[in-house]
């Protein structure tokens, strides 16, 4: 008997510390469907499942890490609108992500998308199989999408152009996806959809924005326990840069995207500065970010 318990404290010990990358929630809330489409319902239990096991159990990337420390923490929330036929949905989507800062339990937000246009078919049990190179389903082009987007905001808040394999990633998804005619990956629907994402992202325009999440999370969070001063003046200095990206690019999908995250934050962080540096900041993000002018109010006080 002992010597079972030996073999199985070495197998124990011997279990992979790695992981995944993503520890990705999912939601699907289905609560809108009408009485007429109840019958539908039941299958949402099981895609929940299963989109959930499609981020976290697929290799995303060729790093490696390490299972509960480095893994990128994300959300999904689909809430289904229509069931116009059967196995057929239309729906939208929410997918939020988030860092940890060095030195504290607290995780920065770095995405915060709002996809109106998450339409699919799904079959109970169904394999959720995508492929880089070619289309199989809306569901999982979308899904990948997500989940490249994450990464790439993930890699560029640690080091600059860190993102730049999984933006090629995500903009290789959307050409792919093109010629499905499905929602959201043409850049003639809206400003705001997969596409435009992507392609905020791979613009040369929005260099300085990309340069800005390394410079306000490495420089930045990374540093406010231990520099708390040295770190909020390079916040600043990563918002001040985005003026010009706002000049050329006014109302981006990015730039939208991002303070959706990002406003709470920056509110929280400068909102026992000094009352100089309060009004710099509020003037500079209520410029930026005009739909949630409001919340910044407080920087006012």
């Amino acid at each position: 008997m002992k010597y079972f318990f030996v073999l199985f404290l070495w197998i124990v010990v011997s279990m992979p510390i790695f992981a995944q990358e993503l520890n990705c929630a999912v939601t699907v809330d289905a609560t809108r469907l009408n009485t007429a489409q109840v019958s539908e319902k039941a299958i949402f239990v099981n895609l929940e499942k299963n989109i959930r096991q499609f981020m976290i159990d697929r290799e995303w990337t060729t790093d490696q890490f390490k299972r509960g420390v480095e893994q990128i923490t994300c959300k999904i929330l689909i809430t289904v609108t229509e069931a116009p036929s059967q196995n057929s949905f239309k729906a939208t989507a929410q997918l939020v992500s988030s860092r940890p800062v060095y030195g504290t339990n607290y995780e920065s937000p770095l995405l915060n998308f709002n996809d109106r246009s998450f339409n699919f078919d799904y079959v109970t049990d169904q394999p959720l199989i995508f492929n880089d190179n070619n289309f199989t389903t809306n569901l999982t082009s979308v899904l990948a999408f997500y989940a490249y987007s994450v990464l790439a905001l993930d890699y560029d808040s640690f080091s600059r152009g860190g993102g730049n394999p999984y933006i090629e990633k995500m903009f290789n998804v959307v050409n792919v996806a093109q010629a499905s005619g499905d929602e959201g990956w043409s850049k003639t629907q809206n400003q705001v959809n997969r596409y435009w994402l992507a392609e905020n992202l791979q613009n040369q325009i929005m260099t300085p924005f990309r340069e800005g999440l390394y410079d306000y999370h490495r420089k930045g969070m990374d540093l406010l326990l231990t520099k708390p001063d040295e770190a909020r003046n390079n916040i600043v200095k990563s918002l001040e840069a985005l003026k010009e990206v706002n000049r050329l690019k006014p109302s981006s999908t990015l730039l939208n995207v991002y303070f959706d995250a990002k406003n709470r934050e920056i509110v929280d962080i400068f909102r026992e500065s000094s009352a100089e540096l309060k009004q710099k900041v509020r003037l500079i993000v209520v410029n930026l970010d005009p739909a949630n002018a409001i919340k910044y109010d407080v920087l006012a006080n």
